[in-house]
């Protein structure tokens, strides 16, 4: 809870607004006080409240339409209704409407301070959660402004309020992750979960346990029931990275769980009934795969129903500047050093690089930047710490 919360009181009894104003301010909180819902929503406007206490019946405008307009003006504030006895069920209805509790008079000064208290900590915890989201996804930004990555962006836009489900190719570290994660963000299912599984990392035998779930005792290591990622991923996006490394028999029970949204654990008996789109990655040719007999066709024909293909960083060279630009602000300020800077010249000699490991390469190569150069690093610098091959 931030320390000198600011409180809007919003009573036409001026005895109830200056009780609750000594009573705050002694509390340490800043209080300001409207006798009225217009002249409180003025006040709401020029100024950022933490939590606000709305009386319900007033006079020019009543409570519960006070409450609607805070909401508008500031979604996330909390808001705490007071209420007289005979309007329980109008203070009831206004939870459900967003309001955060009520408190009935007389009003009870313990149980004030503890639902005050209680509220400023939740939207405390809301903002954390808010500033912490921003910064996640500062992390999975896609940088860069190139004619390539304009395109992926503008298929994304596209493709994203779909439920079509997509196939996403290309080289290693190119960030075929970034854009699963853009399409999940911009889609209807942005508020459901994003359910990750590197089908490369993990060994055949347990792939199925792995999507799947398990039921106790279906093998010796289970020792007790598990969900699966389809099941997890419920109401969300399941982003199937490196498919190509699937392992045939797990393909053909992901076959199944497309065609009829329906998924059973290992060891289970039970059809569970899911709702998730899947998002597939590899960095395979899967024609080829198919060809060598290593890839269900019918399989690639129901991920594939849109292809993206994320361009390597050869590709899009003049994102170069702005990837720099990013992952110094980045890497500097998980150091916690101050920000260096990176001469015309040192963006030069990286353009002039074979990045055959692409962006988790360029990540490297300006980490390691970073560590070993002065305030500015300049081509010199580049030219000894990150090798580039010149063409």
């Amino acid at each position: 809870m931030a320390e000198e919360s600011k409180i809007l009181v919003i009573d036409d009894e001026r005895p109830i607004r200056n009780a609750l104003k000594d009573i705050f301010e002694y509390e340490k909180f800043i209080v300001s006080e409207a006798p009225d819902g217009i002249e409180g929503l003025e006040l709401l406007k020029k100024s950022t409240y933490d939590l606000v206490l709305c009386d319900i019946k007033m006079p020019k405008m009543d409570g519960i339409d006070v409450l609607d307009k805070i909401l508008e003006i500031q979604p996330d504030i909390p808001v705490i209704m007071i209420s007289g006895h005979a309007d329980i069920d109008t203070a009831v209805g206004a939870i459900k409407k967003g309001a955060y509790d009520f408190i009935s008079k007389p009003l009870d000064l313990n149980r004030l301070l503890i639902t005050v208290r209680n509220a400023l900590e939740r939207q405390s915890l809301v903002t954390e959660t808010k500033v912490l989201k921003r910064k996640i996804s500062k992390t999975f930004d896609m940088i860069g402004d190139s004619p390539a990555l304009k395109q992926i962006k503008d298929m994304i836009d596209r493709v994203a309020p779909t439920e079509a489900r997509v196939l996403i190719t290309g080289e290693n570290g190119t960030g075929k992750e970034l854009v699963a994660r853009h399409l999940h963000e911009k889609s209807n299912r942005a508020n459901g979960a994003f359910v990750e599984v590197n089908c490369a990392a993990i060994p055949s035998e347990l792939i199925e346990s792995e999507l799947f779930g398990h039921e106790k005792g279906a093998f010796t290591s289970a020792i007790k029931q598990r969900k699966g990622s389809f099941e997890q991923a419920q109401g969300g996006t399941l982003f199937l990275d490196e498919i190509g490394d699937m392992s045939l028999s797990a393909q053909a029970k992901v076959l199944r769980a497309l065609q009829e949204s329906k998924v059973m654990r290992v060891g289970g008996e039970k059809e569970l009934q899911v709702d998730v789109r899947v998002v597939a990655a590899t960095n395979k040719n899967l024609q080829k795969e198919i060809e060598k007999g290593n890839f269900r066709e019918d399989l690639y024909h129901r991920l594939s129903v849109i292809l993206i293909q994320v361009p390597s960083l050869n590709q899009r060279k003049d994102d170069i500047p702005m990837l720099a630009d990013h992952f110094l602000k980045l890497i500097c300020n998980d150091y916690g050093m101050a920000l260096k800077k990176i001469t015309p010249d040192a963006l030069v000699e990286l353009q002039k690089y074979d990045w055959t490991g692409n962006i988790r390469e360029f990540r490297n190569v300006i980490e390691r930047l970073v560590i070993l150069s002065d305030k500015n690093i300049t081509d010199k610098e580049v030219i000894s710490f990150a090798k580039p091959l010149k063409s």
